[in-house]
């Protein structure tokens, strides 16, 4: 009788996992980990596990109606499973950390009613709201904006130069920038109308991509944020670029329009680190 080679035994083994745990993607990394032997016992378990304990709350394929009893058991079952996919148990029980995943799963994936990820802008029934922000206390709230237009060399000497037929390319743009930062909650229909104490928007001319890089700062003491206002401003400005510089070349390109920096509110301090 012809004897079924172990790696297919393996993925038999593992297509029965797939039917439970149905994440396609983790489980196509557990294959080639099969293959190779690339992963240890544990990492394997607990790749799954962590889908498990997520879906915990909301799923009724669960082991156990009791959360802590139910992490036991889906590690001593898993860790049944696997043995009979690779041959041996994990080299470290498993069964012993279910508390520790349970606190672990707990700080990273809390319950979509808490979630920090809460779209705020969304009623309970789905429909766009204006989110109230008269319970927060007013604080001192600072965001700065960066975007950068891409000019050829072509636009770019002509813009060094202050050549173009419709004047100061980048003073015109500057301007247009403050104006639209003041003018964020017309433009966008669920910002607060903020009271704006500083905007300063400045541009940068760059020889070596032959672009110009513009920076903007929104600043107000209130109870919401000026990142819009910031960002409003920076991608005003370069729309203004483009305007002033379209006659001479339509292969302009505005990019990179992102938050750079943020400080005050709840959320405290950000820096973009990409």
């Amino acid at each position: 009788m012809q004897v079924m080679p172990l790696w297919k035994r393996r993925r038999v083994r593992l297509a029965s996992l797939e039917t439970r745990f149905v994440n396609i993607g983790d489980l196509n990394r557990v294959r080639r980990s099969c293959r190779v032997n690339s992963r240890s016992w544990q990492d394997l378990c607990k790749m799954l596990l962590r889908r498990i304990v997520a879906a915990c709350p909301q799923s009724k394929r669960m082991f156990s109606t009791s959360a802590s009893h139910g992490y036991e058991s889906a590690i001593q079952e898993l860790n049944k499973e696997m043995e009979s996919v690779f041959g041996e148990p994990p080299a470290n029980g498993l069964a012993t950390s279910a508390s520790n995943l349970t606190n672990e799963t707990q700080l990273s994936s809390p319950n979509i009613a808490e979630s920090s990820f809460e779209l705020t802008h969304t009623g309970k029934s789905g429909e766009a709201q204006m989110v109230d922000v008269s319970p927060k206390e007013s604080s001192k709230r600072t965001a700065i904006a960066v975007c950068k237009v891409i000019l050829g060399k072509k636009v770019f000497d002509l813009v060094l130069a202050n050549q173009m037929a419709k004047g100061d390319v980048l003073t015109v743009a500057k301007i247009a920038g403050i104006t639209a930062a003041k003018q964020t909650s017309s433009l966008i229909p669920l910002c607060h109308n903020v009271n704006l104490s500083h905007v300063q928007v400045g541009l940068r001319l760059n020889h070596e991509d032959f672009s110009v890089t513009i920076e903007g700062e929104a600043a107000s003491t209130g109870k919401t944020g000026v990142e819009m206002e910031a960002m409003t401003a920076v991608s005003i400005a370069g729309l203004t670029v483009y305007d002033m510089c379209k006659a001479a070349s339509k292969e302009i390109a505005i990019t990179d329009i992102r938050l750079k920096h943020k400080s005050g509110g709840k959320s405290g301090e950000y820096w973009w680190t990409q």
